[in-house]
């Protein structure tokens, strides 16, 4: 059991009222906004909430950050690969990587209010259930994605690990790339040290976020350069957490 304070259950309730209050509140406005012509509309309503949950994050639960490597950004878009510890870090790359859509799987799109806005957005929802048809999918709504100007973020390892965890890289982000002809943005971060994936309880802390240089080359090379880069610095960022830290190894 996690060895948290009441304060911590308290803070932790009162910003999951604010995030399902701003939810609510913004998905018949994106629902409106989605039947106009002008998709940057969309946009500027995303951004708002993921603006919005970040800062009642910071306010209410504690969770700062600290961000390098913004300066790695290219101004060409490309393919963001991310280390994915909890839902923190997809709010925050949304803001970092401009039009931004991601790699997601179908169910999402079925929870109420929030999978009804994901909807109304150009991510690539593929079918988890049917491995070579979600990589067809991938590859095709991709290109076109990247075509459009839009950022596709790929979490490699295909679902959420916990801190000091690590599963196989997939290598449909380095073969899209390489196919496109565009660069691959590694991204490394210890947002599950204060948002545990599968977890109500969020701890106060400080989210360390590093943007690696962008990749080309062929994609086993992507790849490869994209986990080395990605695990080395998740290697620092985590030996910089105190070992008392009571998100660390509370989840399975």
């Amino acid at each position: 059991m996690d060895k948290a304070g009441f304060g911590i259950y308290l803070r932790s309730a009162l910003f999951l009222a604010v995030q399902t209050m701003i939810t609510v509140l913004l998905t018949p406005l994106v629902l409106l906004v989605s039947l106009l012509p002008r998709y940057e509309y969309r946009y500027l309503l995303a951004r708002l909430w993921a603006r919005s949950l970040i800062w009642a994050a910071s306010t209410l639960c504690g969770i700062r950050y600290e961000i390098q490597g913004i300066e790695n950004i290219p101004e060409q878009n490309g393919i963001v690969l991310s280390k994915h510890q909890s839902a923190w870090e997809t709010l925050m790359l949304f803001l970092l990587f401009p039009k931004a859509v991601y790699v997601l799987k179908q169910e999402l799109l079925k929870i109420p209010f929030f999978g009804w806005c994901l909807a109304r957005y150009r991510h690539i929802a593929i079918d988890r259930s049917q491995p070579r048809a979600a990589m067809l999918s991938l590859q095709k709504q991709g290109l076109a994605r990247l075509k459009e100007g839009h950022w596709v973020i790929i979490f490699p390892e295909g679902t959420r690990v916990a801190p000091g965890e690590r599963r196989r890289y997939a290598g449909s982000g380095g073969a899209l790339a390489e196919r496109a002809g565009v660069p691959v943005v590694p991204v490394a971060h210890n947002a599950g040290e204060c948002w545990p994936r599968r977890s109500f309880l969020k701890y106060p802390g400080v989210i360390r976020v590093r943007i690696g240089p962008p990749l080309f080359g062929s994609a086993s090379e992507i790849n490869c350069k994209a986990e080395q880069w990605i695990e080395s610095w998740m290697a620092e960022i985590t030996a910089s957490v105190p070992q008392g830290h009571p998100a660390r190894g509370s989840l399975v």
